[in-house]
């Protein structure tokens, strides 16, 4: 079965509310041997893509996951990405900003990160979290020393999706490519997945006390979610809301995003110039004659 990403692409603004979006889709695969088939043939038309984009050197492409816990993100990454190879290649996971970060602006610890031309960087989590997290948490706000903090919160966030929408308007025209992902989990899906890695030892690691107690917040993320997608989804960075309660359904959706998003700009081998063509058969009449004489 085609994947038509357009539908999982956000379109209208607002208003957005999530509850009408799924967590989960019929399957596009038949199996698990044809999920693997699937899945392997869409991370080699990356690696084929990635090439190209390295080779042209014109454009960079910026991915970000964004979902609550154990949406699978960093599963996602693991499994599209595993073709691609890692010198084009960056993954970025930003977390509580350390105390150098939190003397800059929200957007300095992420910008300074950005893919440079003819690669790929990863966001896992992102400057977003600034209008996710420091929404729901206002103590988290408060500890960035804001001068001039409005007391109507509701124009501060404005403030900010205009920030990020500037900023990812800039990198568009100068060539970075964003692919923004929102793996839409269900509460019912994130209670299994944390039952299941309590109930496996070896994925005891991955759970914590916190992630329970951001259980508690889940209304006020949805909100903060949707109020964040509504304002920051542009026709250059749209945004598009993955179903991710079949983990290997999102990852399939997720790899069709990327490749589409590579497919559009029509990378092509770069063709030398009469110079550069001409230098280069100066140096083959070199390699012959030596080894002539060899």
């Amino acid at each position: 079965m085609k994947i038509d990403i357009e539908k999982f692409r956000v379109k209208k603004q607002k208003p957005l509310a999530l509850s009408k979006w799924p967590t989960k889709v019929k399957d596009f695969y038949k199996s698990k041997s044809d999920y693997s088939k699937k899945l392997n043939e869409g991370t080699e038309k990356l690696s084929d893509q990635q090439e190209l984009l390295y080779a042209s050197n014109g454009f960079a492409i910026l991915i970000i996951f964004q979902a609550m816990d154990a949406a699978g993100k960093d599963g996602a990454i693991r499994h599209v990405m595993s073709g691609v190879n890692p010198q084009g290649c960056q993954v970025f996971s930003f977390k509580h900003p350390s105390s150098e970060e939190i003397q800059h602006d929200f957007l300095w610890r992420t910008t300074v990160c950005l893919p440079e031309r003819g690669k790929i960087g990863i966001f896992n989590r992102s400057y977003y979290e600034e209008v996710l997290i420091a929404r729901v948490h206002p103590e988290i706000l408060r500890a960035e020393n804001i001068p001039n903090t409005p007391s109507n919160m509701s124009s501060l966030w404005k403030k900010r999706y205009k920030s990020i929408n500037d900023l990812e308007a800039h990198l568009h025209r100068n060539g970075t490519r964003i692919v923004k992902i929102f793996l839409h989990l269900s509460k019912e899906e994130q209670r299994k997945r944390f039952l299941d890695r309590i109930d496996d030892s070896s994925k005891n690691w991955k759970f914590s006390l916190a992630d329970v107690e951001e259980r508690k917040f889940w209304k006020h993320y949805m909100k903060a979610y949707e109020d964040c997608i509504s304002s920051t989804g542009t026709p250059s960075a749209p945004w598009h809301i993955v179903p991710a309660d079949d983990k290997k359904n999102a990852r399939l959706i997720v790899s069709e995003i990327i490749l589409r998003t590579f497919l559009d700009l029509k990378l092509s081998e770069p063709r030398p110039s009469k110079a550069r063509a001409d230098e280069l058969k100066a140096f083959r009449d070199l390699l012959d004659k030596d080894s002539d004489q060899s």
